[in-house]
C-alpha cells in the first residue's frame, strides 16, 4: 500500500482512538457545560452579531482535540471562524477519544440534558471508531439513528459528519459505509457534510506522527473547508434573515 492509501484508511476512519486514543472513565463522564470549548484569548477582536447561537460538537477524538491543546480543537477553532464571520456562536466540545456510534448513544441524553440551555445546532461526528472495529454499516447506522431520533424529539437541529471506508474493506462494506450517513441525513431532514476530512485526508503532513489525528494546522484547514457549511446548517433567525 502506497504512503498516501496509508493516510487514507487511517484518516477516513480518523476517529480512531481505540485503546490508546481512549481516555480513562473518569474523563469520559465529565459533561462539559455550555460555552466549554470557548477560548476567549482566542477569539478575534472584532463585534459579532445577533443573539448568541450553541453549537454542540459531539464526537470522538477528532472532536476532542486529541494531542493538540484544547484551544486547538475543532469546536474551538470552529467558534473562531464563525465569531470572525460575524457569527455570536458559543461552542460546547463534546468529544471523547475512542468512541464509538454505541458509546456516543449511551451519553447522548446524559450530555443534553447537562446542557445549561438547548442547543440551536448538534453536530454528530461518530463513525470512524465504529470503522477501525469492523463493526457492521448497520449497527453504526442504528446507532446513529437512535441519536438523529432523540435529537429529533428534542427539536434540536443536526449537521452529520459523513466519514468513508476505505477500499480494502471491500466494495460492500465500503459501499454500505460509505451511504449510511446520506441516507440518515435524508431520512431525518439533517443537515450533512458528506465527507469532512475531504480537503486533508491525502496530504500526510496535516496528520500527527500516529498518521490518525490532524495537527493543529490540520484542523485549521478542517475549520476551513467546512465553516460555511457550518454556518449554513444554522437555525434562521430573525437577524440572520436579514444580514443575509
Amino acid at each position: 500500500m502506497k504512503p498516501v492509501f496509508a493516510v487514507m484508511s487511517v484518516a477516513m476512519a480518523a476517529p480512531l482512538a481505540l485503546v490508546g486514543c481512549s481516555e480513562s472513565a473518569e474523563d469520559a463522564v465529565q459533561v462539559p457545560a455550555s460555552g466549554a470549548a470557548r477560548t476567549e484569548g482566542d477569539l478575534p477582536a472584532i463585534p459579532v452579531m445577533g443573539p448568541e447561537v450553541r453549537i454542540l460538537a459531539f464526537g470522538d477524538s477528532l472532536f476532542a482535540g486529541y494531542g493538540v491543546d484544547k484551544s486547538d480543537s475543532y469546536p474551538a477553532k470552529l467558534e473562531a471562524a464563525l465569531r470572525a464571520k460575524g457569527v455570536n456562536a458559543a461552542t460546547v466540545n463534546a468529544g471523547v477519544s475512542g468512541d464509538t456510534s454505541a458509546a456516543g448513544l449511551q451519553r447522548l441524553e446524559f450530555t443534553l440534558d447537562a446542557q445549561q440551555e438547548k442547543p440551536d445546532l448538534f453536530i454528530l461526528e461518530l463513525g470512524g471508531n465504529d470503522l477501525l472495529r469492523g463493526l457492521s454499516p448497520a449497527e453504526t447506522k442504528a446507532n446513529l439513528a437512535a441519536m438523529m431520533e432523540e435529537l429529533q424529539s428534542r427539536d434540536i437541529p443536526v449537521l452529520l459528519m459523513g466519514m468513508r471506508a476505505p477500499p480494502n474493506y471491500g466494495p460492500e462494506y465500503q459501499a454500505d459505509f460509505d451511504a449510511l450517513y446520506g441516507e440518515l441525513a435524508e431520512q431525518y431532514d439533517a443537515a450533512l457534510i458528506p465527507f469532512w476530512l475531504e480537503d486533508i485526508y491525502q496530504n500526510p503532513s496535516l496528520f500527527q506522527s500516529d498518521r490518525i489525528h490532524p495537527t493543529e494546522q490540520g484542523i485549521e484547514e478542517l475549520v476551513a473547508s467546512t465553516v460555511d457549511e457550518v454556518q449554513a446548517a444554522l437555525p434562521e433567525t430573525e437577524e440572520r434573515r436579514d444580514a443575509a
